[in-house]
């Protein structure tokens, strides 16, 4: 199983754990094994391949929560949908389409549910904003409660593919994806999603 590199450490870290216990005694090491194994359920992150037919991906395994009109600095008015990750969902974000990065912009907040929708405007979060061919689009990684660090791995000038992985957030959060006015949803409220795989929006015709 492929694993996030963010949680290498975290993993390492317990696997020494594990083997110094059970020189102690097996007991010790059976328990420390535990923590580890969660661990590494936490941090897999396993290959993905968007579908076949043309359209924007999910930027997070999870369900979505809130469908919108919003309007923001970078996109103007823009579809907003949320998908909110419990701590079992798979945390490796992925862009939702190809772009062009041009607006990266940290702020720090509070760590309230993620699942509420007032965290998207009261929450430590940190958007990436693209341009597409479609036009501009946002993604928000927001932290939850239990978030304990947003992990963002792009920069203004970089160029992602459709599905390419971007950062993650450590615990139970959301992402919000900002579709410029040329894309439609096509998914619901309650939707279950994949990141990378499932078709969330396409392109009016």
């Amino acid at each position: 199983m492929k694993l996030a590199r963010d949680g290498l450490p975290t993993i390492g870290g317990l696997a020494f754990m594990v083997i110094g216990g059970g020189l102690m005694s097996p007991w010790i090491s059976v328990i420390l094994a535990f923590p580890m194994m969660l661990a590494i359920w936490f941090y897999r992150d396993p290959e993905r391949t968007p579908e076949a037919t043309a359209g924007w991906v999910s930027p997070a395994d999870g369900k979505v929560v809130e469908i919108e009109e919003v309007d923001h600095e970078y996109t103007g008015k823009a579809t907003k949908i949320g998908i909110f990750m419990n701590g079992l969902d798979v945390h490796v974000n992925r862009f939702p389409t190809s772009g062009r990065v041009e607006y990266v912009k940290y702020v720090p907040g509070k760590k309230w549910f993620a699942i509420a929708p007032k965290a998207s405007e009261i929450n430590e979060r940190f958007y990436v904003g693209a341009k597409s061919e479609e036009g501009r689009f946002l993604l928000v990684q927001i932290a939850g409660i239990l978030a304990r660090r947003i992990v963002c791995r792009v920069n203004k000038g970089d160029t992602l593919d459709r599905g390419q992985r971007y950062g993650m957030i450590k615990l139970g959060s959301k992402v919000d994806v900002y579709l410029p006015p040329s894309v439609v949803p096509v998914v619901k409220i309650d939707s279950r999603v994949v990141a990378g795989e499932t078709v969330i929006g396409v392109v009016k015709k």
